[in-house]
């Protein structure tokens, strides 16, 4: 099977001609095809998905999986991370028993949890539950992991017994996030050279920096082995803020959109884990006001990104290799000969045109 498309991008390069599609996989790029329409690129990847299509992930059982996963199918996304905020032990070790373990349920790929706490700064949890921080501990930890295929931790640092904590993802291969952190810049190198290897949601929820004060969002654009992850929906950021971060860390900048069950649903009240948050003109708050989650969607991401100068190639790359590059993913988030053919194709409004799962048409508008 031919996607009858124009050029394909491969590796943060446009590839003229057709994608050909056999048994699944991609067996041939470059096919000469005359009439092809629109640009394949990878499926996007994200790492932070609360909620989605009126489905809050926390509380979800198959059918709420599957309905988010077609929701989310609508708007690109072909792999994420099913995201579980500070709560109680008992509702985090009941959401990852709940999850669908690396499969497809509803269409896109589900890589194993991310754990954004219970491990957080109490100075910086935005919009979690105070309720459930805790304090660093390698039995809380033990007893998580082996409740479900987790893939990323969120945690503070700084926090005293964090680096213990830091130390046993690292070795079960568990990729440790930085975030909900009071952090300097000098705690933040610290965690970076012991393991910590990237940072949630850049600039919110974390110490503000100073001239004399750098914090751990400065500290982690100097740093060419730390992804920085961003949230560009216009509101999480000014626009200045996400170019200046843009520039400084090119190539390691992913995407994410730390979307909750309002994305892709409108204004209305909705949950995030035992939370009542309301969006209105797509802005997500809690009950004090304060941002929670987004409504943002992949696409809405890529575009965003783009209007801010930075090429498309470079911003699907955000929304792709770069998020799979966090999870040590070699084969996720790209496209070529061999590879599943996991697919989105974009017409010339960056709108999306069709959906490939496994070289399967989900979606075609």
């Amino acid at each position: 099977m031919r996607l009858g498309v124009e050029a394909a991008l491969v590796d943060g390069r446009r590839l003229p001609g057709d994608v050909e599609v056999v048994d699944g996989e991609i067996a041939a790029l470059a096919v000469r095809n005359g009439r092809g329409r629109g640009l394949a690129v990878p499926g996007f990847v994200d790492l932070q998905v609360n909620g989605f299509g009126g489905v809050d992930l926390m509380s979800a059982d198959r059918d709420g999986y599957r309905r988010a996963g077609e929701a989310m199918l609508e708007h690109g996304t072909t792999a994420y991370q099913p995201t579980f905020v500070t709560s109680p032990e008992a509702d985090l070790l009941a959401a990852l028993r709940g999850m669908p373990e690396n499969g497809r349920v509803g269409g896109p790929r589900v890589l194993g949890a991310h754990l954004e706490g219970p491990f957080l700064n109490p100075r910086r949890l935005g919009a979690h539950d105070a309720e459930g921080c805790r304090a660093p501990a390698v039995a809380l930890l033990e007893r998580l992991l082996a409740a479900g295929a987790v893939n990323q931790v969120t945690l503070a640092p700084e926090l005293p017994g964090a680096f213990e904590l830091v130390e046993a993802l690292v070795a079960r291969g568990v990729t440790v996030s930085a975030g909900h952190t009071d952090a300097t810049a000098a705690e933040a190198h610290l965690a970076f050279d012991r393991g910590v290897s990237t940072v949630t949601h850049l600039h919110n929820a974390m110490r503000p920096s100073t001239p004399r004060d750098p914090s751990i969002a400065v500290a982690a654009l100097t740093r060419e082995d730390v992804v920085v992850q961003l949230i560009v929906d216009n509101h999480h950021l000014a626009a200045d803020t996400v170019r200046v971060a843009w520039q400084a860390a090119a190539g390691r900048f992913a995407l994410v959109t730390d979307a909750v069950a309002a994305a892709g649903m409108g204004d209305g009240e909705f949950r995030l884990a035992a939370r009542a948050v309301r969006a209105v003109d797509g802005v997500v708050r809690g009950p004090e006001g304060q941002l929670a989650g987004s409504a943002l969607t992949m696409i809405e991401a890529v575009r965003n990104l783009h209007a801010l100068g930075v090429p498309l190639e470079d911003a699907v790359g955000a929304a792709t290799t770069t998020p799979a590059r966090v999870l040590g993913d070699p084969v996720l988030g790209r496209i070529d000969v061999g590879l599943p053919a996991d697919l989105v194709v974009l017409n010339d409004r960056l709108e999306i045109d069709r959906v490939f799962l496994a070289g399967e048409a989900r979606l075609a508008v």
